[in-house]
């Protein structure tokens, strides 16, 4: 069991999504870069990202400078999406997640950030 948003965490979901079909299909080859601020995070990371480009994907503790979009969020979003308590869509209309950058690449990959819980769902994640 991986501690949430620590190095182990973002390794596994590295596997995750890079053995996902649905994922996999989604994101293809597209080149995106995600960065994600987590605020008043009590344990772990506050910055992870995700990097995808030529069909892998990374996600990494730390920041990216190249980030295409970055989205900020509280600890306790960032938990409740994480477990699939609350979708990324809901969060983001009820302004829990902000968001900035490019959002027109961001909503052609649509289909993969919604695959991306999908392909986590089953990891023992310790919060």
């Amino acid at each position: 069991m991986s501690k949430f948003l620590s190095e182990e965490w973002a390794q596994d979901v590295t596997t995750a999504l890079n053995s996902h079909d649905g994922f996999k299909n989604a994101i293809g080859a597209a080149d995106l870069g995600i960065q994600f601020e987590v605020e008043d995070a009590a344990d772990g990371a506050e910055s992870y990202y995700l990097k995808s480009s030529g069909g892998t994907t990374n996600v990494a503790v730390g920041t990216i400078e190249d980030a295409d979009v970055t989205v900020k969020q509280s600890y306790d979003t960032a938990v409740a999406i994480s477990k699939g308590d609350l979708n990324t869509q809901t969060a983001f209309m009820t302004g829990k997640l902000k968001v900035s950058g490019n959002l027109a690449k961001l909503m052609m990959h649509q289909s993969a950030v919604q695959q991306w819980g999908a392909a986590v769902s089953d990891l023992a994640v310790e919060y």
